[in-house]
């Protein structure tokens, strides 16, 4: 996107576009940017009409709430300019008091307001349609058209994660939700395979780190996430062989023995911290491995 689209003109030109896209009055001016900016009042009501027909969830909405609010207040949006004292519209001295309606803003800052204002309501706008679209691809599966929205989502959701533990859980999560996936592609065997695979993946990914995490910090949480993972996913996983052609078996089993592997790296650090055992230093897929437990002598 051009770096200069919302300079100052720009804004106040694109203010008055959505003005005229909702029912607003038309301003008998036409701006050398207007085709740039009539495809994105365009694009923000084929996003409204668009809009599947799920409810936002609360906390999200009193969320951007609040953030709107505090951006109103921080840029001054809709507020008067404090009027010069015995100054008139033209800037003349007057002896009369001010007007009875209040002060009124510069028409250049009013302008601007409104600009920003329009800014504001666009942003909300296009946050509470993307979070719809977002909730309504939640049970896509591949060849779906809102599934990469939710790969994005997911990918969203671990970059704003704040600890190593937090993206951990989140791996697991998503291995989870590409169990369900393959549930739902059974029969297909090149999807079935590949989502498998992103699944097994998002396993390693969430035990290396969860197992990281209980060795550095001494600390046995993530271990115990990861027990109730495989705990959990491994019968899901299992369900998957009933009624399974041969090639979807033996694809299965795989992750069967992944699972078992990452149930037997939990007890074995667990162990270790437990007993207080060195680190050895040395890590793969899974996460660091376990070291020897010292003998009673």
């Amino acid at each position: 996107m051009d770096s200069n689209l919302f300079s100052r003109r720009r804004a106040e030109r694109f203010a008055q576009l959505l003005d005229e896209a909702n029912g607003g009055r038309r301003h008998h001016v036409r701006s050398r940017v207007d085709d740039r900016l009539g495809d994105l009042v365009g694009l923000g009501r084929q996003l409204g009409a668009a809009a599947p027909p799920v409810e936002v969830d609360a906390d999200f909405r009193t969320g951007l709430r609040a953030m709107l609010v505090a951006t109103v207040e921080r840029e001054g949006v809709g507020t008067t300019a404090a009027p010069t004292a015995g100054a008139g519209p033209a800037g003349r001295r007057t002896a009369a008091g001010p007007s009875p309606r209040g002060p009124l803003l510069p028409p250049v800052t009013a302008r601007r307001a409104r600009a920003r204002g329009a800014i504001l309501v666009g942003v909300a706008v296009g946050a509470v349609a993307v979070s719809g679209i977002s909730a309504a691809s939640e049970n896509a599966v591949p060849g779906d058209a809102l599934y990469g929205m939710k790969r994005s989502t997911e990918r969203a959701q671990l970059a704003l994660a704040s600890s190593d533990l937090g993206r951990g859980q989140l791996f697991l999560d998503f291995a989870r939700t590409r169990l369900a996936e393959a549930s739902e592609v059974r029969g297909d065997r090149a999807a079935f395979e590949a989502i498998l695979d992103d699944m097994d993946e998002d396993t390693r990914q969430g035990v290396q780190l969860l197992t990281s995490t209980a060795v550095q910090r001494t600390d046995a949480a993530g271990l115990d996430a990861v027990d109730t993972f495989v705990t959990g996913q491994r019968r899901a996983v299992a369900a998957l062989l009933d009624g399974a052609s041969r090639a979807e078996r033996d694809r299965t089993r795989r992750s069967l023995t992944l699972l078992d592997a990452a149930g037997q790296r939990a007890d074995a650090l667990r162990a270790a911290l437990t007993c207080g055992a060195p680190q050895t230093g040395t890590t793969d897929a899974l996460g660091p491995t376990a070291g020897s437990c010292p003998t009673d002598r």
